[in-house]
């Protein structure tokens, strides 16, 4: 069974996917049909480059150079020229997949094991003979990796949930806490720090008070005491303070 579908919504045929070929006697392929052997090229299909201006929202067409905007379309896998209008990858392909340019620039997606596939434009139906390769295994899905909208530039990162740690957004640089139950919970253990610091801070100056007048040595250890209880109190509040980034999903 044919089994084509086009890469781009809304009638923008550029890329289109291929049909699996095994035969020149496929449905895809008639007798007419000029064979083209082309090398797998699904190792260079690989997330594009950001370009040097406004990097976190341009990525460059694969076949004229053009700068595209991709505000809006991250959740897509491939993206439109407006200059030539083919289509441009900006995702990893799925699972089992891989891409392939056919020679008239038309982007086509099909099984990473495919050996023959045929290119559905009317004006081309090439048929493409892939080169033999290897086939890669899907990435292992990394434990507690989740998308992160920054709270600061509202710009989408990935952050791993098991790091115990606050998020430095990779865009504008800034912290902040990822979810509020982070930074909930870390108010509430640099409160009770303070809190038991303050306790055994008044209970060493009620011991040692008298013997603080003829030992200077006492009154650097109150010093000392007092210093990590304020630094316990001002961490509670930096926590209570901090702006909390919004999950968007694991990834």
């Amino acid at each position: 069974m044919p089994d084509t579908k086009p890469l781009l919504d809304n009638g923008d045929l550029t890329a289109q996917k291929a049909s699996e070929a095994d035969s020149p006697s496929s449905s895809i392929i008639d007798s007419n049909t000029l064979s083209t052997n082309v090398p797998n090229e699904n190792s260079d299909f690989t997330v594009p480059e950001m370009g040097p201006e406004n990097a976190a929202s341009k990525v460059t067409c694969r076949v004229c150079q053009e700068m595209i905007d991709v505000i809006g379309k991250r959740e897509q896998h491939v993206v439109k020229c407006n200059r030539c209008n083919e289509a441009t990858p900006i995702r990893s392909a799925p699972a089992g997949k891989k891409y392939v340019r056919c020679l008239c620039h038309c982007l086509l997606i099909c099984k990473s094991t495919s050996q023959r596939i045929a290119c559905p434009r009317i004006n081309c139906k090439r048929v493409i003979n892939l080169a033999p390769s290897p086939v890669t295994p899907p990435i292992p899905q990394v434990p507690g990796m989740c998308r992160v909208t920054c709270v600061h530039c509202q710009d989408t990162f990935l952050f791993n949930m098991l790091q115990n740690a606050l998020a430095r957004c990779p865009h504008c640089r800034k912290v902040s806490s990822v979810g509020p139950e982070f930074a909930k919970a870390k108010a509430i253990f640099f409160l009770i720090l303070s809190v038991i610091l303050f306790i055994i801070g008044g209970g060493v100056v009620f011991f040692t008070y008298s013997n603080a007048k003829t030992h200077n040595g006492y009154f650097i250890i109150h010093i000392g005491i007092l210093m990590l209880t304020l630094l316990a109190l001002w961490k509670c509040l930096y926590y209570c303070r901090i702006k909390v980034s919004s999950i968007d999903g694991p990834v």
